[in-house]
């Protein structure tokens, strides 16, 4: 059952536990990169037979087995699905940048904005399937200019991914897709094998294993984050619905049984209601024995004596999501400075964004929201700076160049100076 404290009851570091893998993985996914990296696509079918009880002939999925799956997708889903594609590319066009020039006196400085080439996308398969992620994170780089998208995806032990995961694939406009998941699929990315392109940035959430993997890859090619469990804080004031904050809350719990759902209010009433509604539908979900688990171990709400209060506790704790169930919502939402994603209004909840509003659900976890930000076109570019001075603009800063680099002591730079005008 979850847990009801008040002020002076509980530890900062406490409600939204922050270091929960319980155990050290480090050295396990070592061995699987290492492995990879010397073995290539044998050792990935290996893995593929020890970790996922599968051995496929190939690794990577044909346009005819793409073709096949998608045929058997309700065009329900597929028009759902591209409805939800259109909003998330409506939201991450506006994200585009373009580079700039500046010019005086001789001098042209200039930086462009250049789309990264190869990305590669892990999409978590095992205990369930997620389409939408494939939507948040493909979208985002096709738009920015992305000349090759690679999806790696865990396959069940038939060899087959869902079929769902490979129509988002199709409308997102990913280039390839792999059957191989876990850390091995990282290592895949990484290095290149036989069949897997080496790229040049990996994004996507996955296990305690794949966070590993793309923590310890990372400076050979780029990531998006290293993300943890995920969270939601609900800030909901007096006279609340009990009934649709717990649906809010196990919408999370039943992520994983390490996520955290949290509900911070004023309102004593609401926080035993909220208790009794939890245990109520926790009954009546197919993923119970996860989203209790996560409830038992990590759910809290917190009585606090204002809303002030409460928004100066979530701007402290920079949650992963962040639901504003109050009346005043907008009010309080431009009080909100640390949060990856924020909700706001008791119209609102979370699995909105989840899914079908447009902006994206890969954020911040762990309270890097403090300085981190969602997944965006921004990921997908680098920046690139050129600069162009003509003899007279050279000769105005020789001087200064030279005084600067005599400064700290590197003669060389200051010669590299005055040779042009010897």
């Amino acid at each position: 059952m979850i847990k009801i404290l008040k002020k002076g009851q509980y530890e900062m570091e406490d409600i939204l536990i922050r270091d929960r893998s319980g155990r050290d993985v480090s050295r396990v996914v070592s061995d699987i990169l290492f492995g990879v990296k010397m073995g290539g696509d044998p050792t990935l079918l290996n893995y593929c037979l020890s970790l996922d009880g599968a051995k496929p002939e190939t690794l990577e999925l044909s346009a005819e087995e793409i073709d096949e799956a998608v045929a058997h997708v309700e065009s329900e889903v597929i028009d759902t699905l591209k409805e939800a594609a259109d909003r998330i590319a409506a939201f991450h066009k506006q994200q585009v940048k373009e580079g700039y020039t500046i010019t005086s006196d001789g001098v042209k400085l200039e930086q462009k904005v250049l789309p990264i080439e190869k990305v590669g996308i892990y999409i978590p398969g095992g205990t369930a399937a997620y389409p939408s992620t494939v939507l948040m994170n493909a979208i985002p780089a096709k738009i920015a200019g992305v000349k090759e998208i690679i999806m790696v995806s865990p396959p069940t032990n038939n060899g087959s991914i869902s079929s769902v995961i490979l129509a988002a694939a199709r409308i997102a406009g990913v280039d390839r897709v792999f059957r191989i998941g876990g850390a091995q699929a990282i290592a895949a990315l990484a290095y290149g094998t036989q069949s897997i392109p080496k790229v040049d940035k990996i994004v996507g959430p996955g296990n305690a294993y794949v966070a590993e993997a793309k923590k310890q890859v990372f400076g050979q090619v780029g990531i998006d984050m290293i993300a943890g469990p995920s969270e939601i804080l609900v800030l909901a004031d007096q006279g609340s619905d009990a009934r649709i904050i717990a649906a809010d809350m196990l919408a999370q719990a039943e992520h994983d049984t390490m996520a955290t759902a949290v509900l911070i209010t004023t309102d004593e009433d609401l926080a035993l209601g909220v208790r009794d509604e939890i245990e109520i539908q926790l009954g009546k979900l197919p993923r119970k024995d996860i989203a209790s688990k996560s409830i038992d171990i990590n759910g809290k709400i917190i009585i606090t004596d204002t809303i002030e209060e409460a928004v100066d506790l979530a701007n402290a704790l920079a949650p992963e999501h962040l639901e504003l169930f109050l009346d005043d919502a907008e009010i309080y939402a431009d009080k909100i400075v640390n949060a990856g994603s924020v909700f706001v209004g008791k119209n609102c909840p979370e699995a909105l964004g989840d899914y079908f509003a447009g902006p994206n659900h890969t954020l911040p976890t762990v309270g890097t929201a403090r300085f981190a930000s969602p997944l965006s076109v921004d990921d997908f570019v680098k920046r690139m700076s050129f600069t162009y001075y003509d003899q007279c603009a050279l000769e105005y800063a020789r001087d200064k160049v030279v005084l600067l680099a005599r400064k700290e002591g590197l003669e060389a730079h200051a010669k590299s100076i005055q040779s042009r005008f010897e």
